[in-house]
């Protein structure tokens, strides 16, 4: 069986590392074109899965535009009889319909909730326990082709959005796998989503942007507030403004401690506190614009700050 295998971050990686260990024949990689870095965008940078599928031998695409008739006659020149997309981009009809045994996607969230760009981010603002991942035959619109398999994974009550991340990039590669025989021997039932449908209203994922980040503390419960920040750390990580020695500017939170009994006595000169109904959210690792991320008993060593909370 011909694979083509579609993303772009270190998330897809695993999975294609997969993929190659057990043996199966990817013919080919589509990923993100090289991205411009630097002071003058005079440096490219290869997207991991590239960088990944070049070390391994893979033919490697990288289409501006999925529409393209040189990329397509490209992608049909490989033969693929089934195509995987992990974190890549939302794919026309053209391209998902190619392969004859079809186009599945893994999915970070327990679909049909989170469908959209941010699923992990936001199953941690929300205060979910749990999330999970998802593999699901592509169609027409985002995020709502027949599930194939899901797998559930517990969200700890200390989690950020990176620990998150990384289990489930590693249960998800091992779900592909799976998902993968099943198609391989004929034996893969895909299940329309409304199947999965309960009383619970869906919650959306969509992108983060920077003023999604940023903390409205009026807005927010110790609760809300601490799953908040631990929902984005530490990319792109939740921001305040604040008062750095009198001066307006911008701190990221990486990380905090949610305190419902937390005294100010004796730590005010080494923690920076935000009291909230139901007690006191103690930020403990902080990066003012311009700085180095640190914790906050360093950063306050000639530092003064004040949280702006409006």
């Amino acid at each position: 069986m011909r694979i083509v295998f579609m993303g772009t971050p270190d998330f897809a990686v695993q999975t294609l590392s997969r993929l190659i260990e057990e043996g199966m024949n990817v013919v080919g990689v589509v990923t993100m074109p090289d991205k411009a870095i630097g002071r003058h965008h005079d440096v490219l940078q290869s997207s991991p899965v590239k960088k990944f599928a070049i070390e391994k031998g893979i033919p490697v695409l990288q289409p501006e535009k999925l529409r393209d008739e040189t990329f397509l006659d490209e992608l049909k020149a490989l033969k693929p009889d089934l195509q995987i997309v992990v974190a890549f981009r939302m794919l026309p009809q053209v391209v998902w319909s190619l392969p004859p045994l079809g186009t599945f996607n893994l999915h970070a969230a327990l679909l049909p909730q989170y469908r959209g760009a941010a699923p992990i981010n936001w199953a941690i603002i929300n205060g979910d326990t749990e999330t999970g991942i998802t593999t699901f035959f592509l169609d027409e619109q985002i995020d709502t082709g027949r599930i194939i398999l899901q797998e559930r994974v517990p969200i700890a009550p200390d989690d950020c959005a990176e620990d998150v991340h990384d289990k489930l990039m590693m249960k998800g590669a091992e779900l592909v796998i799976k998902t993968v025989r099943l198609i391989e021997c004929g034996q893969a039932t895909a299940t329309d989503q409304s199947q999965f449908m309960t009383d619970e209203p869906l919650r959306p994922a969509p992108k983060v942007f920077k003023e999604t980040c940023q903390i409205k503390w009026q807005e927010h419960t110790l609760k809300s507030a601490y799953d908040f920040i631990r929902g984005l750390s530490p990319y792109p990580a939740a921001w305040t403004p604040v008062l750095a020695n009198g001066k307006e500017t911008e701190m990221k939170v990486f990380k905090a401690t949610a305190s419902p009994n937390f005294s100010k006595e004796g730590g005010e000169h080494d923690s920076l506190y935000v009291s909230l109904p139901g007690g006191y959210l103690v930020l403990d690792e902080v990066q003012l614009a311009g700085k180095k991320r640190m914790p906050t008993a360093d950063m306050l060593h000639g530092t003064k700050i004040e949280i702006i909370r409006e």
